[in-house]
């Protein structure tokens, strides 16, 4: 399985896109995730996410509530990637990143035309796409 989880919402543009950090909500929406995540006994193995401060720290609070430390993958940077490949023989895999890298791959993967929000999360497994969740889907389940 591959699960993909957009990064929460993040300051507005700032000169340097990659410096920018997430929001109250948006720290908030990691930790419903991740919570969220662990109240659905995800199975996940590994935590992959882009480098960029919002991605990172998306990935950090969300997978506090996992026991999984982040690791950077420059794959998830920005721009189209093989989460396959990237994903190969790690068992099931969270990817923390970038619209509309996510969706398009979702897409390339399932056929299913997707829009992740901010905070939002895909489930991908035999090139289907299990579950799309939006964050307050995620806030719902981490209250459960």
């Amino acid at each position: 399985m591959i699960y993909f989880l957009r990064h929460g919402d993040a300051e507005h543009e700032t000169s340097n896109d990659a410096d920018r950090r997430l929001t109250e909500k948006g720290e908030r929406q990691s930790e419903a995730a991740g919570r969220a995540l662990a109240a659905l006994k995800a199975p996940i193995d590994v935590c992959l996410s882009s480098p960029k401060v919002r991605a990172e720290q998306t990935a950090r609070l969300a997978c506090k509530h996992l026991d999984l430390e982040v690791e950077i993958a420059e794959q998830l940077r920005g721009g189209r990637f093989d989460p396959v490949a990237l994903t190969a023989g790690r068992g099931d895999v969270l990817l923390v990143g970038h619209e509309p890298d996510f969706s398009n791959a979702v897409a390339e993967l399932t056929g299913a035309r997707v829009k992740l929000r901010k905070g939002g999360l895909a489930l991908v497994e035999d090139n289907l796409l299990q579950a799309l969740l939006r964050p307050r889907d995620l806030r719902s389940i981490a209250a459960t």
